[in-house]
């Protein structure tokens, strides 16, 4: 039997590292990338941005590995197929699915960021916006920049089917507890 502080640590873990990672990508998508248009020097758009990203990297790391942790416990203890019920299985495989893409993705993401930093000095690589090149990009940094688009909308999909599926899922377990897991609740 898991012990219940440490259940909901991991579970907390997980949703904090969750809320964390998704909104700080959802924030530099659709506030910092189209900001530094405002930024006269294109090159300085470029450092801003990969400054800010770059910044980030770690605070997305801890929150990707919260995520993953804190399913994983779940998945290895209250979680695991024989103490759920159908239902529950079923979006239990769902969520692992979404728990590796939100996690390959992000990882990714930080890997590509960091390369596009290094194709230029002080990350002063010329941009029209956070991930949209500018005519003067040089074309691998380019190539790079639209690739992180397409993560990013990608990353923030996942990360919503995520946080969907865990809410469907915490509801689920909340509104109808199979009667195994609650008689074995019972006898604690």
């Amino acid at each position: 039997m898991v012990n219940d502080t440490l259940a909901q640590t991991t579970r907390a873990a997980h949703d904090w590292g969750l809320a964390s990672y998704l909104g700080g990508t959802m924030y530099g998508k659709f506030a910092l990338n189209p900001a530094v248009r405002t930024i006269p020097s294109k090159a300085d758009r470029g450092k801003v941005a990969n400054t800010a990203w770059n910044s980030y990297n770690l605070i997305n790391a801890i929150s990707l590995a919260a995520v993953g942790l804190g399913w994983g416990a779940a998945r290895a203890t209250e979680a695991r197929p024989d103490r759920l019920s159908e239902r529950e299985r079923s979006l239990a495989r769902i969520k692992d699915g979404f728990v590796a893409s939100t996690i390959l993705l992000g990882a990714v993401s930080g890997i590509l960021g960091g390369r596009l930093a290094r194709q230029a000095p002080d990350g002063a690589v010329p941009v029209e916006s956070g991930v949209k090149p500018a005519e003067e990009t040089p074309r691998s940094a380019a190539r790079i920049q639209r690739s992180l688009g397409v993560l990013g909308n990608a990353s923030i999909l996942s990360g919503v089917g995520l946080v969907v599926t865990n809410a469907v899922l915490a509801q689920t377990n909340h509104s109808r507890p199979t009667k195994r897991r609650a008689l074995l609740r019972r006898n604690r």
